[in-house]
């Protein structure tokens, strides 16, 4: 499948990230942001698949500038572990790892970006802040309500779960008010729910989100 790389940030951070070809010509490449338990068995997962569907597909290890190698499960304690490493890492610098990252899969055509949780934060930032993105997918980024004035310069989807404990319903209601003319999709489901190994995982909205994102990345990825 996908080897680790090692990239480095205009400010000379080096960080490592997970690279997978597709069979054939890339159709474009597409970058996979992480939750906060680093680039784990689920992430890399996820990043096999879109590979799988053509693209040149990336996770960057968004939290090795604090936490290098961070690689954890979704028990209580690797909650603690990736709650402690969030803290200590900038949505700037973060910025910095993610046009390193589009640095790298640029020969594959264009670019798509796709987030989960605090990487889903880091996606809607990105499409707001960096120029280049040929479109973003959000799911459930906790701290999206908060940068709600900022203008995306790309299209972005957005994916909210109805019982999210962490993101309340209003405030994603907010944003959807907000930025109406991006996509917003609400599902009957709580935080995390594209994860196989969280307890709040749901097969249907899960299945459902990642076809609207493919969907979204063939219309302007290719």
């Amino acid at each position: 499948m996908g080897t680790m790389i090692q990239l480095t940030a205009a400010d000379g951070h080096k960080f490592s990230a997970y690279r997978v070809e597709p069979k054939g010509k890339p159709k474009g490449a597409i970058i996979v942001v992480m939750e906060i338990f680093g680039v784990n068995s689920h992430i890399k997962k996820v990043t096999d698949e879109y590979a799988a569907d053509g693209y040149l597909a990336i996770a960057p290890a968004m939290f090795d500038r604090v936490h290098p190698g961070l690689d954890v499960g979704y028990g209580p304690e690797d909650l603690e572990i990736g709650r402690a490493a969030m803290k200590k890492v900038s949505l700037d610098d973060a910025m910095k790892d993610i046009a390193a990252t589009m640095k790298n899969v640029e020969s594959a055509g264009k670019i798509g970006i796709v987030g989960y949780c605090w990487g889903g934060t880091a996606t809607f930032k990105a499409a707001c802040s960096l120029g280049g993105l040929a479109c973003a997918s959000a799911y459930y980024g906790g701290s999206i309500p908060g940068l709600i004035a900022e203008k995306p310069k790309c299209p972005v989807m957005f994916h909210w779960g109805e019982t999210d404990h962490s993101i309340p319903l209003e405030k994603a209601k907010e944003v959807a008010a907000a930025h109406k003319t991006q996509t917003h999709h609400f599902y009957a489901a709580g935080h995390g729910f594209n994860c196989d190994q969280r307890g709040s995982y749901s097969a249907e909205a899960s299945k459902v989100a990642r076809e609207r994102s493919l969907e979204m990345f063939r219309k302007y990825v290719g």
